[in-house]
């Protein structure tokens, strides 16, 4: 059973991180400010999910992998293909959604899973 959680943790971070790959991008321009929300929800979804990954298999281990299943998939987004497209190209919201979703990936991902109290 730990065997398909931990495939699913796995799974759970590519699929993360797919999405996340291009939902990165997006962002709303309002006069000359630009909010990129794509980033920042992405990056509040990878910690819950990495949050969750932690609790549901008991032990961080289940946050390792998910999160290991992010940044395979990050960084195979962020490789050039033949044709020479990049889904994470070089821009500043790319930056800031790596260097967020590792720090707080990998914090998400090292903090123990929080123990229930028994009532008194």
């Amino acid at each position: 059973m730990k065997i398909l959680a931990a495939l699913g943790c796995v799974v759970v971070g590519l699929v993360v991180g797919l999405a996340g790959g291009f939902v990165q991008a997006s962002r709303l321009i309002v006069g000359s400010v630009a909010i990129p929300w794509g980033a920042a929800l992405v990056i509040i979804v990878l910690f819950f999910a990495l949050r969750g990954a932690v609790w549901g298999f008991g032990s961080r281990v289940g946050g390792w992998l998910l999160f290991a299943g992010w940044l395979i998939m990050t960084v195979f987004l962020a490789t050039e293909s033949p044709s020479g497209d990049l889904a994470l190209a070089a821009g500043g919201r790319q930056w800031v959604y790596l260097l967020a979703g590792v720090v707080l990936g990998a914090g998400a991902a090292s903090t123990p899973p929080m123990r229930l109290r028994a009532s008194a």
